[in-house]
């Protein structure tokens, strides 16, 4: 029979492509990994691993060992779901967060957790939606808060469903003393946006493009609260949501941008783990606590 542990760590090679990045992932050493899977090879009788360069890679039997143990580790977390419900808090329930929703949502959904399900235990990292759906599917989290840009759909990985919180319009953000009315007015500021390859950071360029201008980006930070600070400055221009304002002062102008866009925030689960009862009161929380509207938000400059 073999191990789960082991086809767990022949999954995460698969998805992450080196022992050292399987490695850091869950805290084990490389020669640790690379004995365990020596050991699944040995349970399995074929070769798994072909040496290729430095690294390794799977042999058409690991490709297909990986996807059973896929399965496999589905179905143990279908199993443990179901007695879970029996006995909610029985397991933590880990969640990926993007920055606004850890300052705009969270929160209060700590809040209403801890009359809800008193004994569950929440465990909380902040990483941008790329990477926490990664580690969705790679079970490094239980639960991701990640966004959906106006026309940029995600990629629907197998294995994960998604729950809408809520809606979060974007704006252009300017200093309060910037004469600026429109996009078309920003054409030659410098501006701060989230690093290359985010999907904020694409669509945020695409609107510019849209509206005849290639954008100087001459800032590049992830953090929202960053962005406000330089652009209250009078440093840079931004696109930002509004729940980075949610329950603080405005410090900079807000612009309308055209067709006043929204981004979708939502929740994503892998499917396997959709009786948790932990997840459920995490998820629902997480709904509750989404603010519907902003009553204290500067509103936009006309």
């Amino acid at each position: 029979m073999f191990e789960l542990r082991r086809l767990r760590l022949l999954h995460e090679l698969a998805l992450r492509g080196t022992l050292a990045a399987v490695a850091d992932a869950l805290s084990y050493s490389p020669s640790t990994i690379s004995q365990q899977l020596a050991q699944l090879e040995k349970e399995a009788g074929v070769a798994l691993l072909a040496p290729e360069g430095r690294r390794v890679r799977l042999t058409e039997h690991g490709r297909v060992l990986a996807a059973h143990a896929a399965r496999a580790l589905d179905l143990d977390e279908q199993a443990r779901g179901e007695l879970e419900s029996l006995h909610p808090g029985l397991a933590p329930v880990r969640v990926a967060v993007m920055q606004t929703a850890a300052l705009a949502i969270v929160p209060a959904a700590l809040g209403l957790l801890s009359e809800r399900a008193p004994d569950l235990r929440v465990e909380l990292v902040e990483m941008p939606p790329e990477l926490g759906l990664f580690e969705l599917t790679a079970r490094g989290v239980d639960l991701v808060i990640a966004e959906q840009y106006p026309g940029h759909t995600r990629a629907h990985a197998p294995g994960l469903e998604r729950d809408p919180l809520g809606t979060d319009p974007i704006h252009l953000a300017v200093a309060s003393v910037d004469p600026a009315h429109s996009l078309d007015d920003l054409r030659d500021r410098p501006w701060v946006m989230e690093p290359a390859g985010t999907a904020a950071r694409l669509w945020a360029v695409q609107q510019c493009r849209a509206a005849g201008f290639e954008p100087d980006v001459r800032y590049e930070l992830a953090d929202l609260s960053a962005h406000a600070r330089l652009v209250a400055a009078g440093q840079a221009v931004a696109v930002l949501p509004d729940l980075l304002w949610e329950g603080s002062a405005v410090p900079v102008s807000l612009l309308d941008l055209p067709g006043r866009p929204a981004r979708e925030i939502f929740t994503a689960q892998r499917t396997a783990s959709r009786a948790r009862a932990g997840i459920l009161e995490v998820r629902r929380a997480l709904r509750d606590a989404f603010p519907l509207r902003r009553t204290d938000a500067a509103p936009p400059r006309t």
